[in-house]
């Protein structure tokens, strides 16, 4: 499977939302739900978890990437990810960065791959 990166970071192609969507999987869509609803402290059933990735327009989203300002932002720059913008990192990346190191390392990564090839 190609790596999808989103643009906060995050490989849409590792999560499991994504990947329970990617495979029609209603158990693993359940299991998800009810993983994210303990951890987020949210409200979610199978039927939410329906994800193609947040980079990819007019397809299955979950219901938080029409919100998420961090894609609004990355889309509205019409950039792969924000580890291409010229701001980064700004506050907003900081900030959900705090809670997803992974995601950090990962724009980390892709901006030094792309100092490397320039």
């Amino acid at each position: 499977m190609k790596e999808i990166v989103g643009y906060c970071g995050i490989t849409c192609s590792e999560c499991t939302a994504y990947l329970a969507t990617q495979n029609n999987d209603d158990n693993a869509r359940r299991k998800v739900a009810e993983d994210w609803s303990k951890r987020f402290k949210i409200t979610l059933k199978p039927e939410d978890i329906n994800c193609d990735g947040c980079i990819v327009i007019g397809k299955r989203q979950l219901g938080y990437s029409s919100i998420c300002e961090i894609r609004k932002c990355g889309a509205g720059k019409k950039i792969l990810n924000c580890g291409y913008c010229e701001a980064y990192p700004c506050q907003r990346i900081k900030n959900f960065h705090t809670n997803a190191p992974q995601a950090k390392a990962k724009l980390e990564s892709i901006r030094r791959k792309r100092t490397v090839n320039q």
